[in-house]
């Protein structure tokens, strides 16, 4: 069964409106081909007291002060939520394939995430102020414009256009172990939403087109962000590295260097090893992280840990985008 469900090119498009029961695969296309492009107060005991008399007042601010020393956490900028950071389980033990193997602990600083993915509406503005390229106009026009709705998210744009959209923004593409700690918060759950099955209540999968988005609240993920699994595939800004989780920067979600991955790449290819990529070709380029999920996606390949990857340039059907922010970053 092929390992990822992404579709790059026009004579693979219709099998969009299949539902996928894939659990981990991207487009079987050739890198070489050219691409269309979530009571009573307490009681204090030690408060001061004159002449044998509780003072009211005291006990009342002694309740209400705050802690000094208690992080505050920063306001959010418009549109996004704060992913706090930490150490979170990142990747899994068994499942799906190697690449998501082992289950490990990562930690990252806190950072901004977009609640929503970007909209068409909202890609067309920076297209207007000439800063981002156009969607693919073959990309539009597929199966009469279904995608193609003000609310519904951007698609028919590449890694690049996306970092330009988010460049524009004041904001940046989120890294994969960012956007997995945005999915699964402190509990390692399985789906942003934690670790019941999939259902058409919580995702958009296993259909024929994207949704307007957020239109799943009961799928949010632990900190508010809404489609983190399903609509639509999400650009990232690393490259994919299929020995990322057994390298000494795991700890700190850091693929290989583009060097790194193109060596262990060829040495799959040289030994004949397929578990990392299931039936897909090995990629003989640095390729770029995709996550979330799409609409036409089965409900095991929604997992948390599922990892996707496709050149950066290749503009496609079922790939947007949001974006991140790191603390104190200014526009």
């Amino acid at each position: 069964m092929p390992r990822r469900a992404l579709l790059a090119f026009a004579p693979l498009l219709v099998v969009a409106f299949i539902a996928c029961g894939q659990s981990h695969t991207t487009a079987t296309a050739s890198s070489s081909a050219t691409p269309i492009d979530s009571g009573p107060p307490p009681v204090v005991s030690n408060l001061p007291v004159n002449s044998d008399v509780l003072d009211a007042s005291a006990a009342d601010a002694a309740i209400a002060a705050p802690d000094a020393s208690a992080p505050v956490a920063p306001a959010a900028p418009a549109g996004m939520a704060l992913v706090p950071g930490g150490a979170f389980t990142m990747g899994a033990d068994r499942g799906g394939e190697e690449d998501e193997h082992p289950a490990h602990t990562v930690t990252v600083e806190s950072f901004f995430l977009d609640v929503n993915e970007v909209t068409h509406a909202e890609y067309e503005e920076c297209v207007a102020a000439k800063v981002c390229p156009a969607q693919s106009s073959a990309i539009l026009a597929k199966f009469g414009g279904l995608f193609h709705a003000p609310k519904k998210p951007v698609d028919g744009v590449s890694a690049f256009d996306a970092e330009k959209y988010c460049g524009w923004k004041g904001k940046r593409l989120p890294r994969e172990a960012e956007y997995e700690r945005a999915v699964r918060g402190d509990d390692a759950r399985k789906y942003p939403w934690g670790n019941d099955a999939p259902s058409q209540e919580k995702s958009v999968y296993q259909t024929k087109t994207t949704s307007e988005v957020g239109s799943k609240p009961a799928g949010r993920g632990p900190y508010g962000h809404n489609d983190l699994n399903g609509n639509i595939w999400e650009w990232l800004a690393d490259d994919y590295d299929p020995y990322a989780y057994k390298r000494a920067t795991a700890d700190k979600g850091v693929p290989g260097t583009c060097a790194e991955i193109l060596k262990f790449q060829n040495e799959l290819r040289a030994k004949g090893i397929k578990e990392y990529t299931g039936s897909n070709p090995i990629p003989t380029e640095c390729e770029r992280n995709i996550r979330g999920g799409a609409y036409n996606y089965g409900a095991e390949g929604l997992r948390s840990s599922n990892r996707i990857h496709h050149p950066a340039g290749f503009r496609l059907l079922m790939t947007g985008f949001r974006c991140a922010k790191s603390l104190g970053a200014t526009p």
